[in-house]
């Protein structure tokens, strides 16, 4: 580029610049425009959401509806109290439910996997007791693959050791 058509350049630059300021400063405020947003005052709150079908309490009132409905839970809970105890009664009389089920050990299963599934079996009640007592024992790594049958009448010991060499 030759300095003429450097300096024309230049100064188109200067004379836009100079365009784009002064309508950004001497244009229209919209600020200045925007009316001041009232605000409604309580009565006029109130009114506006009764018209809209919502319902207004002040807390005193409010506090008193919560003490009513949980008069009336605890007055139902002691109706329920007497046909409770008619059922443990008759739960007494069954008989204890055992569970029986086919554990698939397969390679690469660990004794957290395994723990897991005879939680699911309802075997055991909790995977990660049955892992603790593996790793107590030390038999993490013995870990059998096959199929296994095994009861939730079985204590831990006896469960491990089927499972584990």
């Amino acid at each position: 580029m030759t300095y003429k058509s450097m300096r024309s350049f230049a100064g188109g630059l200067i004379v836009a610049a100079s365009m784009c300021g002064a309508v950004y400063y001497f244009g229209p405020n919209e600020a200045d425009n925007a009316q001041a947003v009232e605000k409604p005052s309580i009565d006029e709150m109130k009114s506006m959401l009764v018209s809209e079908g919502y319902v207004i309490h002040s807390e005193e009132e409010w506090h008193e509806q919560e003490a009513a409905v949980k008069a009336a839970k605890d007055s139902a809970q002691e109706k329920e109290k007497p046909e409770e105890k008619v059922e443990e009664k008759a739960g007494e009389v069954k008989e204890k439910i055992i569970y029986r089920t086919m554990v698939t050990v397969t390679p690469g299963m660990t004794s957290i996997d395994v723990g897991k599934a005879l939680e699911r079996a309802k075997i055991i009640d909790s995977g990660m007791k049955f892992f603790n007592e593996v790793e107590k024992q030390g038999l993490s790594k013995d870990l059998r693959p096959g199929t296994f049958e095994v009861e939730s009448g079985m204590t831990m010991k006896e469960i491990i050791s089927i499972i584990f060499k």
